[in-house]
């Protein structure tokens, strides 16, 4: 049997990703499985997820997938590249999936393993590093960089959001020698953080937007029909819609209670980012504040929210261990079942279908499913109706069986 993989956040689910997983089974068969790697409560932007991971795998299973396992926080919130190897990482680790699907606005996996492998080249340094010294964007630089080492217009690619992704992905794989072979669809519809419009696929951000601004019904009629019904229950019980500006008091609280060095500890990169943001929490009135004073044309937007997240979170870059030390499936059909069966005997690390089982993990894992659980409990006071933000979700949850 051909199996998929698919890494992705379903933040909601919707037509253009329904059309990914239609085009696995018509280019490998229709037998194929799909198993989805989905971002749990928190997504790659830094931000809440609309609807808690529970409510999205159960609607992605329903609209395709067979399996759905979460990504661990810590690569779900993470860069590009650390969201893509921790996803390719879990496909490896369950030593069953044999390809990685992606959607990619140029359709050319050859390019982009082209791209990749130019990427993880000793030459790129030098190149990188005199862009960098420019004052240009990490994203311009790398791809001036790029442009020494491949044809122009393969290093033109870099300048989509989805080719970009694919490109990680190829990287990953490339890197950890994977058997797992990359199967790119040519992305339809809206751009990726691009506006809806009649008759093409939406963007995940689009539908987020008119929930937004009140306009439910028409963010509605853009998701699948399995997350329609998943938001409308999860509305319904207090859990729906979930932005950060409904805890925004709650994470104020946490930046301006952090000290310069608990700040410090969150820039990696050891750029000064992490001053920016502390004198911006000291005065901020508001999240979007922090950030818009924060910011400079330098840094990606994403990059200063993960950061605030993070620290809401008590994240910090050592929390993130080298590869993910368990999987936990979120929702499964009998396929999905038949598939955990046998990953009982091929999968590299732990399978976590009931909390309990986390009592016969290392130590290592243990402290990762305990960051995972308050998260869990952090996510929840953003829902809309407090009364519904019980604590304790994480090591009562096990997978839906759809």
């Amino acid at each position: 049997m051909q199996v998929a993989g698919i890494i992705t956040e379903y933040n909601p689910l919707h037509s253009g990703h329904v059309h990914l997983m239609e085009e696995v089974r018509r280019l490998l068969g229709p037998e194929t499985a799909v198993v989805c790697v989905m971002s749990g409560n928190f997504v790659q932007r830094g931000d809440f997820a609309l609807v808690r991971r529970q409510a999205r795998a159960k609607a992605a299973v329903e609209s395709g997938a067979d399996l759905v396992l979460e990504l661990p926080l810590p690569w779900a919130v993470s860069s590009a590249e650390r969201f893509a190897d921790g996803g390719v990482q879990a496909l490896m680790a369950t030593g069953l999936v044999t390809h990685l699907a992606f959607g990619s606005e140029c359709g050319d996996g050859a390019a982009l393993t082209r791209l990749a492998a130019a990427l993880l080249s000793e030459d790129l340094t030098e190149h990188l590093r005199r862009e960098l010294s420019r004052g240009v964007s990490f994203p311009t630089a790398r791809q001036r960089a790029a442009a020494v080492l491949v044809s122009p217009e393969d290093a033109a690619l870099l300048a989509s959001p989805n080719n970009t992704l694919g490109v990680e992905y190829c990287k990953s794989l490339l890197r950890h020698g994977s058997a797992i072979r990359p199967l790119t669809v040519t992305r339809q519809g809206a751009a990726h953080d691009g506006e809806a419009r009649e008759e093409e696929h939406p963007s995940a951000s689009a539908i987020r937007a008119l929930l937004r601004t009140g306009e439910r019904e028409q963010a509605l009629s853009l998701m699948v029909p399995a997350m329609g019904a998943a938001y409308e229950e999860e509305e319904g019980a207090g859990r729906a819609p979930v932005f950060l500006e409904t805890c925004e008091r709650a994470v104020l609280a946490r930046l301006r209670t952090m000290t310069e060095a608990d700040f410090a500890r969150l820039d990696e990169g050891r750029e000064g980012l992490c001053n920016r943001l502390y004198d911006a929490s000291r005065t901020a009135p508001s999240v979007a504040e922090v950030l818009e004073t924060a910011k400079t044309k330098r840094y990606a937007y994403a990059r200063l929210r993960r950061m605030v997240l993070w620290a809401y979170l008590g994240l910090t870059p050592e929390d993130c261990p080298a590869s993910p030390l368990y999987l936990r499936p979120l929702a499964a059909n009998s396929t999905g079942r038949t598939l955990l069966a046998r990953m009982r005997k091929t999968a590299s690390v732990p399978i976590l279908t009931k909390p309990a089982d986390v009592r016969r993990l290392g130590p290592e894992a243990q402290a990762l499913f305990a960051l995972e659980a308050k998260a869990a409990d952090l996510y929840t006071l953003a829902y809309p109706d407090l009364s519904a933000a019980a604590g304790g979700s994480a090591w009562k949850e096990g997978p839906v069986i759809v």
